[in-house]
């Protein structure tokens, strides 16, 4: 006999942009909010009653409403705000789980009076993640899409060979990546104050990538662990770092066929395939709740 196992519904990618006016400047958050709810659903699936169903319409209007009469200080106070609003409102949800893609903007300075003119950063995308069940809190946050590189103070040899093996060793190469990252914080009860998210997420970007230029790499994994423990070390809020790491491999082009010497000045960027390097660093004692698989997600 067929049983109902894991469920839940919510309403997906909601796009709110907030502007905040403070006289002649304004100010900007660029939101894309997922919602999603679980807990005493059997009956919807099982006989098709809508008893215990909140409309994934009303969780859509939920945050609008909620960028409206909350602001949106972060995307992490505001996933916190929706998820205690869900799950205290509505008997039957047990648990809400709420996804923030944040879009960053640059204010544009112009001659005039007033700040209100923004250019759309490229750089990458801020992420989080707010699961609350009634009681405790998870909060995940991070970063996807963040492009960085040392064209020099990376190797690669010393791996292992077989016949298969055409890749020679490299004592001077690029080393590129596409960050993908996903770190939890400890806090995860409302009787602990709560970090500051915005300083957080500010300093944990601060530390990434200064562990990133200052690694002397002899392996993606290396400089992987080093970003990580890195955050670890430096951010007590943070128990545990998950990435995924592409490796965006650069490739010095053979120039000898037109009589010239390419010393390290010259190279074909490929996009694929590519090596995908992950892992998770934990603060000692911690434990590993990050799913293997968010950062690619």
């Amino acid at each position: 006999m067929p049983i109902l196992g894991q469920n839940q519904y919510g309403k997906a990618e909601n796009r709110v942009v907030r502007v905040t006016r403070d006289g002649a400047t304004h100010h900007i958050k660029d939101l894309n909010v997922s919602v999603s709810l679980s807990g005493d659903m059997d009956e919807v699936h099982l006989s098709g009653s809508n008893a215990n169903v909140l409309p994934t319409d009303t969780t859509k209007n939920t945050v609008y409403a909620f960028a409206k009469e909350h602001g949106i200080d972060s995307a992490e106070q505001f996933g916190i705000h929706l998820a205690r609003h869900f799950v205290t409102s509505q008997e039957p949800i047990e648990k809400a789980r709420i996804r923030i893609e944040e879009y960053s903007w640059t204010r544009i300075e112009a001659a005039g009076e007033g700040e209100h003119s923004f250019a759309r950063q490229g750089q990458e995308t801020r992420l989080t993640q707010i699961t609350y069940d009634g009681s405790s809190w998870e909060v995940i946050s991070g970063l996807k899409d963040l492009v960085v590189m040392n064209t020099t103070d990376s190797e690669f040899w010393g791996y292992v060979k077989d016949k298969y093996t055409t890749l020679p060793e490299a004592y001077d190469r690029i080393l590129a990546t596409q960050v993908s990252a996903r770190w939890r914080f400890n806090w995860s009860d409302d009787a602990r104050e709560m970090p500051d998210w915005e300083e957080s997420y500010e300093q944990t970007r601060k530390h990434l990538l200064s562990a990133f230029a200052e690694t002397y790499s002899l392996s993606l994994q290396q400089t992987l662990f080093q970003m990580g423990a890195r955050i670890v070390e430096h951010r007590a809020e943070i128990d545990e770092v998950r990435f995924a790491l592409p490796n965006k491999h650069h490739f010095l082009v053979d120039l000898k066929p037109f009589g010239l010497k390419n010393d390290n000045e010259v190279y074909f960027a490929a996009d694929r395939p590519y090596g995908l390097i992950e892992g998770t660093i934990l603060r000692d004692g911690a434990e590993a709740r990050i799913p293997a698989d968010l950062p690619n997600l």
